[in-house]
């Protein structure tokens, strides 16, 4: 299998703010923290959510225990200063001095790793190994490794996946009107659908038969418009925006001529009436002639993205490392921290570039990887 998926950027995959300079708190949380004094400040303000051994009380909550020292005192400044936004959190960061966040840092950083769970299976809990095995269900159509090869049915075999979750749930929706793809796709939720589109989106395209009508060169100079959003040569780099390089043919045609009725897409729909049937099936002709080719490459298991992680993440031996240590973490608290800094809510450019292409079900697989793991 071909580990790619489009429009999904791996990069050091740092899930608290790796590569942030920090550099001057994080000397100071090693040189000048109190374990003495930082107990009890932290019985008196922190206990409540963090517990006495710092596990956290409740879901959510993140453990505090073994965390690197310099990690605390980076984010209870932020706290402090408002980069972070927690209302309990700046309150009790505000009111405490800088010798009182050293103190603090060092008493929980001081604390002995939270115990955790013997680590599952954790092929049950990936999203790749789920998608495999829901996948079963449209080789009939689309083929075991989503190569197609009936005409009119589309390869998703390298597609795009926030596209591929985006076409099922028009199915669902009935935006799409096809009465077979609705009833297969009935009972999924949309963390299924996402880890369907997954696994298909990791798989290698192959090219479809050639086109039998329409003039390729004559489409690619038409194609100028479409390339802007579905790539050169059709290979799309938005996650969003499906690849056509190498597609069907028939099935490219149909797809096009419907945005005339039935799909709905304002872009589409405002090019598409500008376009006689023959420009279409140059165009069509044109893509389907192309290579296809996935996007992007990225692991294709949960071990395999954690690995990234871990360039920054798994560190030892560097005290002023302001990563934080994920093994053995809450694993609701680990989803609500990647969600967040996807979604712009937990200031990081850093962490917003790498996390934003990421769906609910990879945070959810790396989350449930890494709270499974004996803490460090």
């Amino acid at each position: 299998m071909k580990k790619t998926i489009l429009g999904i950027v791996v990069l050091s995959f740092a899930l608290f703010g790796c590569g942030e300079k920090k550099t001057e708190v994080a000397k100071a949380a090693v040189a000048k923290g109190d374990v003495a004094a930082g107990k009890a400040l932290a019985e008196k303000s922190c206990k409540a959510c963090h517990g006495a051994d710092g596990g956290s009380v409740a879901p959510a909550i993140p453990h505090l225990a073994a965390q690197r020292e310099a990690y605390l005192l980076a984010s209870l400044n932020e706290y402090k200063t408002g980069k972070r936004t927690h209302a309990a959190l700046r309150d009790i960061a505000t009111k405490m001095s800088e010798a009182d966040l050293l103190n603090v840092a060092a008493y929980f950083a001081s604390l002995p790793p939270v115990a955790v769970a013997a680590a599952q299976d954790v092929k049950h809990t990936s999203p790749y190994e789920t998608g495999k095995a829901l996948a079963a269900s449209c080789g009939k159509c689309h083929g075991e490794d989503g190569n197609a090869k009936t005409p009119g049915t589309p390869t998703l075999a390298g597609q795009q996946p926030h596209y591929l979750a985006a076409a099922i749930l028009e199915y669902h929706r009935d935006d799409r009107k096809k009465t077979s793809m609705k009833s297969v796709t009935l009972d999924s939720d949309r963390m299924d659908v996402e880890k369907l589109a997954l696994y298909f989106a990791a798989q290698t395209p192959v090219q479809r038969a050639p086109p039998t009508r329409g003039d390729a060169a004559a489409g690619e100079a038409s194609s100028a418009m479409c390339g802007g959003c579905h790539g050169a040569h059709g290979v799309s780099v938005d996650s969003a925006t499906p690849s056509l390089a190498g597609q069907d043919a028939e099935y490219l045609g149909k797809a096009t001529r419907s945005y005339r009725t039935t799909r709905q897409n304002w872009g589409m729909q405002r090019y598409i009436a500008n376009l006689g049937d023959k420009d279409i099936d140059n165009i069509v002709a044109f893509y389907a002639s192309q290579q296809p080719k996935a996007g992007d490459q990225i692991p294709s298991s949960i071990q395999e993205l954690a690995a990234k992680c871990n360039h920054c993440h798994d560190q030892e031996g560097n005290p002023a490392m302001t990563a934080p240590k994920m093994n053995g973490q809450d694993k609701d608290y680990l989803v609500m921290a990647l969600r967040a800094y996807r979604d712009g809510k937990r200031e990081s450019t850093t962490m917003h570039n790498m996390s934003f292409p990421y769906s609910n079900a990879i945070v959810e697989g790396l989350a449930s990887w890494y709270a499974s793991q004996p803490a460090k």
